[in-house]
């Protein structure tokens, strides 16, 4: 039995006709997960094993293309659109990701169940050749992608002297900026602009505590070009002013 991850970015329409559409297991196929965004999608293909993404355009062209380039960076696993308007653009994209087929509105029983069984037969063809056509989880790829948020980290640490946002830094690394924010506060349990204040604070600590540099000095080497706000965020995160905070380590010393 093939496993599919739906991925349907407008719930209220299209996903409990999707399932009630075709007979799922009759035509070999297991309905097994059911994801809302893209960053819930790859969270499960993160995880789980899939012979057929199915993504429903209905709700967002935008997201649904991005995630298709997100798979397709790693998998040659079967992808079909389904929904969303008759559109030259869009067609385009998709054969661009190489989708295995793009059904737009109205979507009919008769063509998804059509289009599921040519995708059950190029997956059986495979697998009698033996070869692989399907999602595997990350940790068992045999090259893994680096990880996204490891390399965010990376991009802060080596720039904490310049202004920094989440948009340029997801443009750097080709990644959708909403996917990046969403999967940042997952994985770290904060948001990217509280632990880039957080970095940037803790580097203006160490050094006023472990050099002599000048105040404006420090703000500089953290991306603070007016002192006022640099002034305002430190005391706000440390609880005293930087001039107070380098004299209570003075005396210390």
């Amino acid at each position: 039995m093939y496993k599919v991850l739906l991925v349907d970015y407008d719930s209220t329409s299209s996903m409990e006709m999707l399932q009630r559409m075709p007979k799922w297991n009759g035509i070999g196929f297991e309905l097994d997960a059911y994801a809302n965004s893209s960053a819930d999608a790859i969270e499960f293909l993160d995880r789980n094993y899939f012979s057929l993404i199915l993504v429903g355009m209905n709700g967002s062209h935008h997201d649904a293309l991005f995630l298709c380039d997100y798979i397709r960076r790693k998998s040659r696993v079967p992808l079909v659109l389904i929904g969303g308007s008759i559109d030259f653009q869009l067609a385009r994209k998709a054969l661009y990701y190489q989708v295995n087929d793009y059904l737009p509105d109205p979507v009919s029983s008769v063509e998804l169940t059509s289009c599921l069984l040519t995708v059950k037969g190029e997956l059986d063809c495979v697998i009698d050749k033996n070869k692989a056509l399907s999602w595997t989880p990350m940790e068992n790829d045999a090259q893994p992608q680096p990880n996204i948020i490891e390399r965010v980290k990376e991009y802060v640490d080596e720039s904490l002297h310049q202004n920094i946002t989440l948009k340029q830094i997801s443009n750097s690394l080709h990644f959708n900026c909403s996917y990046l924010g969403q999967k940042f506060k997952y994985q770290e349990n904060m948001t990217f602009n509280e632990y880039l204040l957080q970095q940037r604070m803790e580097k203006a600590k160490l050094l006023l505590e472990n050099t002599d540099m000048k105040v404006y000095e420090v703000a500089n080497e953290i991306g603070y070009s007016e002192m006022d706000w640099f002034y305002k965020k430190f005391k706000a995160y440390t609880g005293v002013s930087a001039n107070e905070y380098r004299k209570m380590f003075s005396i210390i010393a």
